[in-house]
């Protein structure tokens, strides 16, 4: 089967700036792939390629078997986009403009009605359907252009930062939608700058810096592959030798935080498995025992920072 986006070769400049500097990637079917880097580094330029906004200069992209340069009609009656800046009409009520959604997608008149109601059933916008948008908090504008993205049951989603500034309920909302779609087979395209939300939400990440991919894994591997040693933090029910503990293959080096050790260690699963050991040895029991591998913040950091001239 063809993986619903594949990505080579991508290229954008514009005049002396080169926004996408060849990038490649794919986004395999029924996974939520987050796509994340800082502030211009070619992460709404590529998702712009993606959607067929704007035209690739090199490379290419397709979409469902389409390709984005040539054929991108056909493309965009199969996905759904919600981008960033909510794109309603405000001079329309919430179901006049999932109506005219309906329209532009050529859907029967039965099936989207149906389909708004429903849409604006979980999205908890039905008693507003007949309120002019423009009277809408940015919380229900973004749960709003989600259901008008949605309506034609899309088999694949762009979503431009959906969260982003939002109340708690949007928020809550808009996620559990999103998970309750993915596990329905719809494949999601996220990009975000919220770290906790990737790491939540994500099956794998591709973070761009300055144009190019400098990393695409799962977040869990991606965040152990960042640091060659991890740190376990470990307590017991009892004083124990502190030289026996330092003693130990798998620990590096230790210190003593309050009634907890802090270990540096190589290998995690090794150092879980030398402490039980030592635990026995000693008498006590683990009343503890955390494993502090660095947050996707901290690789997300690492992996995006400047190289130093």
């Amino acid at each position: 089967m063809t993986d619903p986006i594949e990505v080579r070769d991508l290229a954008k400049v514009f005049g002396a700036t080169i926004a996408v500097d060849h990038v490649s990637f794919s986004v395999r079917q029924g996974e939520i792939f987050g796509f994340l880097g800082p502030n211009g580094a070619g992460k709404t330029t590529t998702t712009r390629m993606l959607t067929g906004v704007i035209p690739p200069d090199g490379g290419t992209a397709l979409v469902l078997g389409y390709d984005m340069r040539t054929d991108p009609v056909r493309a965009k009656q199969r996905f759904g986009v919600v981008p960033e800046t909510a794109n309603a009409y405000t001079d329309l009520t919430a179901w006049q403009n999932l109506m005219l959604m309906g329209e532009l997608y050529g859907l029967e008149r039965p099936r989207a009605s149906g389909r708004a109601s429903d849409l604006l059933g979980t999205l908890g916008l039905l008693d507003r359907k007949d309120q002019k948008v423009q009277a809408y908090s940015k919380g229900m504008k973004q749960r709003l252009i989600l259901a008008m993205a949605l309506l034609h049951e899309p088999e694949l989603l762009f979503l431009d930062e959906p969260t982003s500034g939002l109340d708690v309920q949007s928020t809550h909302l808009i996620l559990a939608l999103l998970r309750d779609l993915n596990r329905e087979g719809t494949t999601i395209f996220l990009t975000t700058h919220n770290m906790e939300e990737a790491n939540r939400l994500c099956d794998r990440v591709g973070i761009i810096r300055s144009g190019r991919i400098v990393a695409l894994d799962a977040p869990e591997r991606l965040k152990s592959a960042i640091e060659r040693v991890h740190r376990v933090e470990v307590s017991f029910d009892r004083e124990v030798s502190a030289g026996d503990l330092a003693g130990l293959e798998s620990v590096i080096e230790m210190s003593r935080a309050g009634d907890k050790w802090q270990l540096t260690v190589e290998d995690t699963d090794a150092a879980i498995r030398d402490l039980a050991a030592f635990a026995r040895q000693q008498g006590a029991a683990i009343v503890t025992l955390n494993t502090l591998a660095p947050s996707l913040d901290e690789a997300f950091l690492r992996l995006t920072a400047e190289e130093k001239a």
